[in-house]
């Protein structure tokens, strides 16, 4: 490992997590977008700075895949903080809406193929 300004992180991600490798919930895949309840820091025990950095980055809804890279960290490691914050009532969490396959929106379809017939 060089030494330059990006020498690695110096934090594992277990000790983020308090050893912890499994989420407490299940509310948070991928694409479950995620606002912070109140963007202020928290000051709690388990309280780590990556949970601030989450709820600044969640004042405005945000996935979680895009959460985890804009943190750097692994969406495991992610979802056990959001875990933290969700029970500490500090965030909210959205699964995002199902689509119904079973009828299309025939007037939609009729608007894109018309769409296509223009190029």
């Amino acid at each position: 490992m060089g030494g330059g300004d990006s020498a690695g992180r110096l934090v594992r991600p277990f000790t983020l997590t308090g050893g912890r490798t499994r989420p407490s919930r299940t509310d948070f895949t991928l694409i479950a977008t995620v606002t912070a309840v109140d963007p202020q820091p928290v000051a709690a025990v388990r309280c780590q700075p990556e949970h601030n950095r989450i709820l600044r980055l969640c004042a405005e809804p945000v996935a979680v895949a895009e959460l985890a890279a804009r943190l750097d960290l692994p969406v495991s490691v992610v979802v056990i903080l959001l875990c933290d914050l969700l029970e500490a009532g500090r965030i909210t969490v959205r699964a995002p809406r199902l689509v119904s396959r079973t009828t299309p929106d025939l007037d939609l379809l009729q608007k894109v193929r018309d769409g296509l017939g223009r190029l």
